[in-house]
Parts: structure tokens; C-alpha cells; sequence
């Protein structure tokens, strides 16, 4: 399932005139294959060994094509770094408030809401964003010890 999505990501990019550099790929390839919610740095660490001569520069002025091309979302949640999200499939996240983690879960679109935020406020929705914040098992468990 990886391989088929990566290779839609290149097609994609390739469409906008995006050339594919092994840098580029990899970058992509880790974001694709991750689906976890990394930082620039996190992405940069990831992959330093393979490619020493990558600045984290570079990290970022990828992720800003991948996410002009729609292949990624970037994640602001007030801390110092944005997260970057490569599932862009309609879903939420759950953010541990200790440790910082993040997870997708699944939910029904919240787009009535949306229609009835517009409908009240007269307002053109264009997008929403839905988090919950809580503990996760990993830091409740560290806590109990």
C-alpha cells in the first residue's frame, strides 16, 4: 500500500514540474511510510545518516512543496515546531498534553457542523480541525510508577 502511495506522490509532483531528487524521495518516502507526525528535525534525524551533506533547510523547503502539492498537512498546535501529516485522508488527532504524541483516529466528518456554523454566522467554512488532548498509556504508565 506504501509503494502505490508513494508512487501517486511522485506522479503528483511530477505533474507540477517538481523534479525527484534522492533527497526528495526520501524525505517523502519517510513521511509516507511513517504516517506518524513528525517534525522537520525529527525527519532531518531520520535520515542524516543516509544523506550528511542534507541541512534541515532543506527538510523544510521540501515539506513546503509537498504541501503546496496537497501531499502533506502541517500541524501548528502552539508548541515551537510544526508536525507534518501525510495521511490526508477526513480524520482527527489525540495529542498526549505530557510527552506530545499524536494520533489519527477516525471519526464521522463533523461536516454538519460546518454547515451549521455557516448557516448561523454567515461565515464560507472553508475547513475545520478537531483536536483532543489527554494522557497517553505510555506517560500514565511512568506516572503510576
Amino acid at each position: 500500500m506504501e509503494n502505490n502511495r508513494l508512487n501517486q506522490a511522485i506522479e503528483t509532483l511530477k505533474k507540477t514540474g517538481v523534479r525527484m531528487t534522492p533527497q526528495r524521495y526520501a524525505i517523502l518516502e519517510f513521511l509516507l511510510t511513517s504516517m506518524g507526525h513528525p517534525t522537520a528535525d525529527e525527519i532531518y534525524r531520520a535520515l542524516e545518516e543516509k544523506f550528511p551533506n542534507m541541512s534541515v533547510a532543506t527538510i523544510y523547503n521540501n515539506l513546503r512543496v509537498f504541501k503546496e502539492a496537497g501531499l502533506v498537512r502541517e500541524l501548528t498546535y502552539g508548541d515551537s515546531s510544526s508536525r507534518f501529516d501525510a495521511n490526508m485522508d477526513s480524520h482527527y488527532h489525540i495529542i498526549c498534553r505530557e510527552c506530545g504524541k499524536i494520533v489519527d483516529f477516525e471519526y464521522p466528518s463533523l461536516i454538519n457542523v460546518e454547515e451549521e456554523a455557516a448557516r448561523k454566522t454567515g461565515f464560507r467554512v472553508e475547513t475545520h480541525r478537531m483536536e483532543i488532548y489527554g494522557i497517553c498509556n505510555t506517560c500514565q504508565k511512568e506516572k503510576a510508577v
